[in-house]
């Protein structure tokens, strides 16, 4: 028990610095440690409960505006996603998720990255932005992935970073706040997960703090490129996790 005990207070604090840099991808790199000792749904609902707590952290220091018009169609799509995730996390093959999700990182990222320009979409459009944030809500659901599409989307419409990190951060808060709610709710939050939230919270807040310390300090173009890299490797780390479950089923 206590190696499980000590698996979570590492994935914690790693995912806390992360958060705090680059303002999402908690449950991207939580869940890289803990899905090796931990069921699914234990990881998931720690993942979504240390989200949270990271971004309460990040919303007391890293404050860069809020643009209610500008967030309203993530915030409103995404509450259309969350319920369609929890409903999904029970019966979804989680390594086929992972799969998918990581080899569209692992491709996209990268050329992203080593493009001497980055490719811009038309920023602005609501309905998109809408669908953009459902999906990020779906992926909410299923484990507090709720950062990951939004801020890709984010990425490739150009935004500076302040205007990004406003936008994934309000979302991220409020998307991880209904989602704890609602995995309250249908009681995917039992009481033997409540030591390990014990665990997680203390163990994430200073890594938390210092990675929103260090995004104080960095440029437009570097925060970018952490952006894409952190995308990049959370795509490598789904895919190491899930393709070998995948292979030795099917093959």
């Amino acid at each position: 028990m206590e190696s499980v005990w000590l698996f979570v207070a590492l994935g914690a604090a790693l995912a806390g610095f992360v958060q705090g840099l680059s303002g999402f991808a908690f449950g991207m790199v939580s869940m890289s440690v803990w899905i090796w000792v931990l069921e699914p749904q234990v990881a998931a609902t720690l993942a979504v409960f240390g989200a949270l707590v990271g971004q309460l952290v990040a919303a007391f220091s890293v404050r860069r505006g809020f643009d209610l018009r500008m967030l309203l169609p993530f915030v409103a799509g995404g509450l259309v996603g969350i319920p369609l995730g929890v409903a999904l996390l029970p019966r979804l093959n989680m390594d086929v998720f992972r799969a998918l999700l990581g080899a569209l990182l692992v491709l996209w990222c990268p050329a992203m990255l080593m493009s001497s320009r980055l490719p811009r979409l038309k920023a602005g459009n609501r309905l998109a932005d809408g669908l953009v944030g459902m999906l990020g809500g779906i992926m909410g659901g299923l484990g507090g992935f709720t950062g990951t599409l939004p801020t890709l989307w984010c990425t490739l419409c150009g935004y500076e970073r302040d205007r990004q990190r406003a936008i994934i951060q309000n979302f991220n808060l409020s998307m991880l706040a209904v989602t704890m709610l609602t995995y309250l709710g249908t009681g995917l939050v039992t009481r033997d997960v409540l030591p390990l939230f014990a665990i997680v919270a203390p163990a994430m807040l200073i890594p938390t703090f210092l990675g929103t310390r260090m995004y104080l300090g960095i440029s437009d173009l570097r925060f970018r490129q952490i952006v894409l890299g952190l995308l990049t490797a959370s795509g490598v780390i789904l895919l190491a996790s899930s393709v070998p479950k995948l292979i030795s089923i099917y093959f």
